[in-house]
């Protein structure tokens, strides 16, 4: 019978299979999934038929889920129906927006936060799947794009109402390109004869307007209750796109992208530094994660992870710290721990533009600062991307010129030769009384915080005095910080950080242990779940 929760005519009828009901908002679908007992259904006129079954859908608690509500570009929108993929690093949902109009649109994830895309027609033929490589720049519908990532991903459950058959059979390749205008485009080479392309943009729950969330997206998160497969400790997932988890008892790292049932792979690390900002906590900053949108938010400490840079040959190692924070509706974003200062950084949708050896980002010229090869050594916390022991990022630092010095971009790369991944970041550099007072963490705490005693302009003056500064401070954080050091003296690093500082107490702890602090393993880049995943 036709129903009239919308614009369009829709219809519904029972489910071949269980006698359910079975509804179509669009004229123009053709296929559904019976909610009650997963059947694939064609519709043929007026008759519903069997086609197979789906998959049961991997609970990971998204805050979208049918019958969500919202507005984009001005539209009415409302979710029918539901994608789930699963590739090497976990899974990831892609969800059928019906609008007003009678137009389909596709909301994925995106690095923590979310894309909304539209299928679109290919002006020309697509490159072969086999021939697409991270980094490499291409043209594809007449525009120029950069290849953030090449994966190879299958649906393994679909829900909901739907514009084409779901292919549950067979795996597929997946390539996500990005351009500077902020846009990020799909190919799936599920049919190889005929990829599907389509292009978005990033866009935060909090600008969809959306309603009839599921609970999970609240303050409050129902958790997902998971067994440490080390120590035995009861764990609680709270985040929907938690990927990896670290047990608060025994420390170890529990793999969770392929869900919480079954044999959890984990692994041992050794112990860290206690964090300066405690998980748990919530700070109110002003992050400016979109052009002219900088709005001061309630962000939660979720994650923390020290890293180190190596392969550095005969240089000096530096060393950092970062702080995941999550937003309910804006999603995440970084607080970094570095020895010239705090900042803060959160992947971007598109890529810069290239500019002689630095790039364009937003109207603002980048120049390069330095290459590098970063490992974490020590996480602890919730983290959206799977962690991988060993692992290496390859990065990149721009820093802003002129007027906008205080602004940074980075680019990372992940993966191995055959499954690579590019992401782009942007942010800027905070005052440590500004994390102080965010936080309202006491003012005995200053010390230990401070990094940023020197003026940020980029003249020559100035950019030697920091270089001979930091000759000093990275001679001082070696004997701090070296994984292979022995003993320590900690009188120079107390004199540089304060007796007050994270550095000098853990000095002294390091100076009555045997060998130091060995790493425990390494970990995948912050910035590694790419494209829709």
């Amino acid at each position: 019978m036709a129903t009239e929760q919308s614009p369009q005519r829709g219809y519904r009828a029972a489910c071949p299979n269980c006698g359910a009901p079975v509804e179509f908002r669009s004229a123009a679908s053709a296929f559904a999934v019976c909610s009650f007992c997963r059947s694939s259904i064609v519709r043929d006129g007026e008759a519903l038929r069997r086609i197979g079954q789906s998959a049961e859908l991997f609970d990971d608690h998204s805050p979208l889920q049918l019958g969500a509500a919202g507005r984009h570009q001005g539209a009415a929108f409302v979710l029918v129906g539901r994608l789930q993929y699963r590739y090497a690093e976990g899974t990831w949902n892609e969800w059928h927006a019906l609008f007003d109009n009678g137009r389909s649109g596709w909301l994925s994830e995106d690095n923590g936060r979310y894309v909304f895309s539209f299928d679109a027609a290919l002006n020309g033929e697509a490159p072969a799947a086999e021939t697409l490589r991270a980094g490499q720049t291409l043209r594809v519908a007449g525009m120029a794009w950069s290849v953030a990532s090449v994966s190879a991903a299958k649906l393994i459950a679909a829900q909901g109402e739907l514009p084409f058959k779901p292919n549950l059979e067979r795996g597929f390749v997946v390539a996500d390109l990005r351009n500077p205008r902020g846009e990020v485009a799909t190919l799936d080479y599920g049919d190889p004869l005929a990829p599907k392309w389509s292009v978005g943009q990033s866009v935060a729950i909090s600008e969809l307007a959306m309603t009839g969330l599921a609970e999970s997206s609240e303050k409050t998160l129902k958790a997902r209750g998971v067994e440490c497969p080390s120590c035995g400790t009861a764990l609680e997932v709270k985040l929907s796109t938690t990927q990896s988890i670290v047990c608060h008892n025994c420390h170890a790292v529990v793999d969770v992208s392929q869900g919480v049932g079954g044999d959890l792979q984990h692994y041992a690390q050794a112990n860290g530094s206690e964090p300066l900002i405690q998980l748990g906590s919530t700070g109110t900053l002003a992050l400016a994660l979109k052009p002219g949108d900088k709005k001061a938010l309630p962000w939660q400490v979720v994650g923390y992870a020290e890293r180190c840079e190596v392969d550095t040959g005969d240089d000096e190692q530096t060393f950092w710290r970062e702080y995941l924070l999550y937003h309910r509706t804006e999603g995440f974003a970084f607080l970094v721990d570095a020895q010239d200062g705090w900042s803060w950084t959160a992947p971007i949708t598109g890529v810069p533009e290239r500019a002689g050896d630095g790039v364009k980002y937003q109207g603002v010229v980048y120049r390069k600062l330095y290459d590098y090869t970063g490992m974490a050594t020590y996480v602890l916390g919730e983290f959206y991307w799977k962690l991988e022991r060993d692992a290496r990022t390859y990065n990149t630092d721009y820093i802003g010129t002129g007027a906008f010095s205080a602004r940074r971009i980075n680019r990372e790369r992940t993966g191995s030769e055959d499954a690579q991944e590019i992401v782009w970041s942007a942010g800027e550099t905070l005052a440590a009384d500004a994390v102080l007072k965010a936080f309202k963490l006491a003012p005995d705490k200053k010390a230990s915080f401070q990094r940023d005693a020197l003026p940020t302009s980029g003249n020559a003056a100035s950019l030697l005095g920091k270089a001979f500064f930091w000759v000093f401070v990275i001679v001082v954080l070696l004997m701090l910080f070296r994984c292979d050091d022995d003993r320590r003296d900690c009188s120079q690093v107390r004199a540089t950080f304060g007796e007050a500082s994270a550095e000098y107490q853990n000095c002294l702890r390091s100076a009555g242990s045997s060998g130091g602090r060995v790493g425990g393993g390494s970990w995948g880049g912050w910035s590694s779940g790419g494209g829709h995943k």
